[in-house]
């Protein structure tokens, strides 16, 4: 396995996305055809290894390589090599780790994207090499339109925050304000939730954005308690849930009485115990938990804390089950690589995953799997999401209202 660096670069995360001239479509075909033949089969795995957005990256590489460890680097005799680039968080630099690898290194699979705006930046690259492209992390529900060729094994903000609703309608939360990081996932969040639950009768306060660059959530969280609701919905990526509870702490709102509910990036299982015990009883609605019951996650568990003393999160499970799609891939076509047959092979995959059963919906290409309803308990000193309730294989809902 090789780990290369991606450079420098000044550029802006948000850096709008320019039309991929560098990438001639002469030099991508030529690139497609050795892919085919070659007896190693490289996969480029481009994750954010550096800077705020660093934990994502870590979890998504530990859980592909576990995956790798315990089933093998070879598959259909087909030796595997994996490629790790640091993307640094920057648009521009995914696209180019994209470009050289599927050009220089002949990747037969494109990996990994961390956050949204990095997977957008590939998405013309998948589509003119024909290079299958997993989405390991990023959740955003438009990502898996852009391109023919990608495929999500994370889950998508919609799918959790419908959840939420739902849950929240049932047990008559009452009026509630969203606050959520500016970008893709939140305001797919915060739109989800928020259609929803109007839809149901509930009111919504307010909705609050923060910058997802360097945020200070405390100005949001002080305006999200002068609105006076009964619980606020929150949407951070992970990396940054433990700056937010430090703040809720500080502006006083775990004494208040106010609700905390949302998706589960806000009790990231990685950094949940250094949150401390004022995230007892919050309730969220996400797809993965540390604490899942079953023979397969209990495994998966010990194996990723003892491969990398830390424990694993979604972003992690999202690693594993990328890494096994891929495999599963490569076993039907028999080592076959080129992508429109392995795009096919990925299509309809269904599997028991650590996070419970789980499917590649044959028509949106994107993931199908239980959501549950969790609340913050401590269990052996330690503190955990512990599910409560199932919502089984819910898909995205942005795309099943399209149909």
């Amino acid at each position: 396995m090789r780990i290369i660096p991606g450079g420098a670069s000044s550029r802006p995360l948000f850096s709008p996305l320019v039309k991929v001239a560098a990438v001639a479509g002469a030099a991508l075909a030529m690139a497609m055809a050795p892919a085919q033949a070659q007896e190693t089969v490289k996969i480029g795995l481009i994750l954010p290894m550096t800077g705020p957005f660093a934990p994502i990256g870590k979890q998504v590489e530990a859980g592909a390589k576990l995956y790798m460890q315990q089933n093998g680097s070879s598959v259909a005799g087909k030796k595997l090599e994996l490629i790790v680039k640091d993307d640094g968080n920057v648009a521009d630099t995914t696209r180019r780790l994209a470009q050289e690898l599927v050009v220089n290194d002949k990747v037969a699979v494109l990996a990994g994207f961390g956050l949204t705006p990095l997977a957008l930046a590939t998405a013309p690259i998948a589509t003119q090499a024909k290079v299958p492209m997993v989405v390991m992390a990023a959740a955003t529900a438009i990502i898996t339109e852009q391109s023919p060729f990608i495929v999500r094994t994370s889950f998508t903000l919609p799918q959790a925050a419908v959840s939420v609703a739902d849950w929240a309608l049932k047990n008559k939360v009452g009026k509630v304000v969203t606050l959520v990081s500016d970008y893709g996932p939140g305001i797919d969040a915060e739109n989800s939730f928020k259609a929803r639950y109007a839809a149901g009768g509930g009111a919504v306060g307010a909705e609050l954005r923060v910058p997802l660059a360097n945020p200070d959530f405390a100005p949001f969280l002080q305006r999200a308690r002068d609105a006076d609701p009964k619980a606020i919905f929150v949407f951070v990526p992970a990396g940054q849930s433990a700056t937010f509870a430090k703040q809720f702490v500080e502006r006083g709102i775990d004494k208040s009485g106010i609700k905390l509910i949302g998706p589960g990036d806000v009790t990231d299982d990685d950094v949940l115990d250094q949150m401390g015990d004022v995230m007892l009883g919050v309730q969220t609605v996400h797809h993965y938990s540390a604490a899942h019951p079953g023979a397969v996650n209990k495994k998966f568990v010990e194996a990723f804390m003892k491969a990398n003393n830390m424990r694993p999160n979604f972003m992690g499970v999202g690693g594993y089950d990328g890494m096994h799609l891929i495999y599963a891939a490569l076993t039907a076509t028999k080592g076959a690589t080129d992508g429109e047959g392995l795009l096919a092979a990925m299509r309809g995959q269904s599997w028991e995953s650590p996070r419970g059963p789980m499917t590649i919906d044959p028509r949106t290409r994107d993931v199908v799997h239980n959501m549950y309803v969790r609340k913050v308990e401590k269990k052996d000193g330690h503190l955990y999401n512990i599910e409560t309730d199932t919502i089984p294989m819910v898909k995205d809902p942005v795309k099943e209202a399209k149909k």
